[in-house]
């Protein structure tokens, strides 16, 4: 079956079968590997991309659905940083860093980096619902995320952070 969507702000048309997952063709076939598998039952979170700005594991969601639909990875984020000086194409330079990426990189939110896409996404999907989160809404928003390799008291710390720069940045 043919799907058209949006993924990072640019249309996309491929054709797929009922049983693929958005996972697989991130991945694979737009070759958009910041996204990463982790258990692929929807358990750690390290698969999370915002499908129509809600944080989904793109490990449970089939290619089909997102026909129609707006899908932002990981590599799609930084191009929204308001503070990003432009080419004359209107694009981001690519060595910059979306205000949530340089949080998680500043407070030592990054450790093996596996789990860091997903926890931004859905970091990124709290911060554009709730600018200034309590600790209880950052743990409620971040408890489908998975890492086995922080405490995530820095984690928590980054997205503290995070908050404060992009309301700045507003």
């Amino acid at each position: 079956m043919r799907i058209q969507f949006i993924v990072n702000g640019r249309q996309v048309e491929r054709e797929t079968n009922a049983e693929t997952r958005l996972l697989d063709l991130l991945r694979e076939d737009l070759h958009l590997t910041g996204t990463k598998e982790g258990c692929g039952e929807g358990e750690c979170g390290a698969c999370t991309v915002l499908l129509d700005g809600r944080a989904v594991n793109s490990c449970l969601v089939l290619a089909p659905q997102v026909d129609g639909k707006e899908v932002l990875t990981i590599e799609g984020l930084a191009p929204l940083s308001k503070s990003h000086s432009r080419h004359s194409t209107g694009r981001a330079k690519g060595d910059e860093l979306h205000p949530i990426q340089q949080a998680f990189v500043e407070k030592g939110a990054v450790q093996c980096g596996f789990c860091t896409p997903g926890f931004i996404m859905s970091t990124y999907a709290l911060l554009e619902e709730n600018p200034s989160p309590n600790d209880e809404e950052i743990l409620s928003a971040l408890e489908g995320n998975l890492c086995r390799c922080t405490g995530y008291t820095k984690i928590i710390e980054a997205v503290r952070y995070a908050a404060k720069l992009m309301r700045e940045e507003r």
